[in-house]
């Protein structure tokens, strides 16, 4: 039996927070637990604001103590408390309770939810802006089993009370959310910020879960994070699920490649093999602490103006097929890209790319817009603990482009050379020579125009995954298995 949640024209527009709590309150129907630890009772504040709280809070609680902490919801193995994994513990337990201490018989039509968060604000140094993690747990449907929506935030403020409020703001625009926007994902994830600007915070994670999502694909919610600039990068591990960047990434080695993968091809691979074999037998390169991560910028991603979300969908599929970490960005430059890392390490990283890759970074045209040009861009990028590593290109006369023959403009010749000379740019020269003649776009073409021979240029297993699935504009005759 499902309780129609119904709208009302006082709510077509942006409501405000106490409007949005008092709709929640008014609704005989929910019902459920507020569990913050780290940052005060934030959003359970707006609720008992609003007016009519008997009817929806069961209990609101704040285990700051530790121990008190570990008591109520177990120790972690990592003994950490701001954690995904603290977060769903927090959540099941107070369902658990609620289920426990309340039974249907009494309680027939409540939809029990149960609201967390654990976060850390800003220290006292303001060197640490401070992050959480924020979820519901709930009900549509009190016949029918949970769902639930987690999210990762950074703090962008730099006061603490502030966060606080944020806090507050973003928990209220959750389960206000979770009950009245829930049959359209996309724009609940928008309704996030009601009352909110992206100075103030960014989502870098969420996770939709449970019967009513259960059509959701998490890694298109994440790519709506990034269009809506709710962040600046996603990151998905290789079973294909959103991971936190800051998880995966955190005082790791990195070695980044840029580019289409539309779709990836025996190069793209070849160049991550040759690459990776060079990075970890650098000095301070430890192969246990080696991430390797393959990224998409966001401008790749555009058709027509517009972000074609299924080509997205593609060519994440297969790179997470074959093994990899993919990483969604807006970063157009490469020093943003290091930069991005850089909040996350500061061991050796390094970034194997091709001929024209490395060209294009040496064009004036895209550090106007920095007050320093291309220097100041340059400082952002090589003066890391950075290597390039560069994949040669055929020109097809027999010739080949590598580190000590590609042209770059005058005016950068000699800057060009300062880097080249002092190491930062060290050519791939063990690579398949066979592949060179190898793109992206020629096997996109060839599958489009319905040619054929395009399968021996890919990694084995990708040319059946584009079949079986019709990938790319692929026909085939096999039938659609749906995964």
């Amino acid at each position: 039996m499902e309780i129609t949640l119904k709208g009302d024209k006082q709510f077509d527009d942006i409501p405000s927070l106490k409007t949005k709590a008092l709709r929640i309150n008014l609704n005989e129907h929910i019902y459920g637990t507020f569990a913050e630890i780290g940052a005060g009772q934030e959003t359970v504040r707006h609720f008992f604001r609003a007016g009519g709280a008997s009817g929806t809070i069961a209990k609101a609680m704040s285990a700051y103590d530790k121990d008190f902490s570990d008591a109520i919801y177990g120790v972690e193995s990592d003994g950490r408390y701001v954690t995904e994994a603290r977060l769903r513990k927090m959540l099941h337990h107070e369902i658990g309770l609620i289920e426990k201490r309340l039974t249907r018989d009494k309680h027939p039509n409540k939809m029990f939810f149960s609201f967390a968060n654990t976060v850390t604000t800003i220290d006292f140094a303001k060197q640490y802006k401070g992050h959480g993690w924020v979820g519901i747990r709930y009900q549509i449907d009190p016949t029918k089993e949970y769902n639930e929506i987690m999210l990762h935030l950074r703090f962008k403020e730099n006061d603490a009370r502030l966060q606080q409020e944020t806090l507050g703001i973003l928990g209220t625009n959750l389960i206000y959310g979770a009950y009245y926007k829930y049959k359209k994902p996309k724009n609940l994830l928008r309704y996030l910020y009601d009352h909110l600007d992206k100075d103030q915070l960014e989502i870098d994670t969420i996770n939709f879960s449970g019967p009513v999502f259960e059509d959701v694909d998490n890694r298109l919610m994440s790519l709506q994070l990034v269009k809506n600039g709710m962040t600046d990068a996603v990151m998905f591990s290789p079973d294909g699920n959103n991971v936190l960047p800051a998880k995966v990434l955190y005082k790791k080695n990195i070695l980044a490649l840029r580019g289409s993968f539309r779709p990836v091809t025996k190069v793209n691979m070849d160049m991550f093999h040759r690459s990776y074999d060079m990075f970890i037998k650098e000095n301070k390169v430890e192969e246990e602490r080696t991430q390797v991560v393959f990224e998409i910028t966001l401008s790749n991603l555009r058709a027509e103006g517009e972000i074609d979300e299924q080509d997205f969908m593609d060519r994440a599929k297969l790179l997470c097929s074959l093994g990899q970490t993919v990483l969604i960005s807006n970063f157009q430059e490469y020093y943003k890209l290091v930069e991005y890392f850089s909040q996350y390490t500061k061991s050796r990283m390094g970034l194997a790319m091709g001929v024209n890759n490395l060209v294009d970074i040496f064009d004036e045209k895209y550090y106007r817009h920095l007050s320093g040009g291309i220097l100041e861009a340059f400082g952002k990028l090589f003066f890391k603990d950075l290597r390039v590593y560069l994949y040669p290109m055929d020109n097809g006369d027999g010739t080949i482009t590598n580190s000590e023959n590609l042209k770059v403009h005058p005016r950068m010749k000699e800057l060009y050379k300062f880097f080249k000379y002092n190491g930062k740019v060290i050519d791939i020269t063990d690579y398949d020579e066979e592949i060179l003649t190898v793109f992206s776009r020629t096997v996109f073409k060839m599958i489009n125009d319905g040619q054929e021979g395009w399968e021996a240029m890919l990694p084995e297993g990708v040319s059946k995954l584009i079949k079986e699935k019709s990938l790319f504009g692929c026909e085939t005759e096999e039938p659609f298995r749906n995964e």
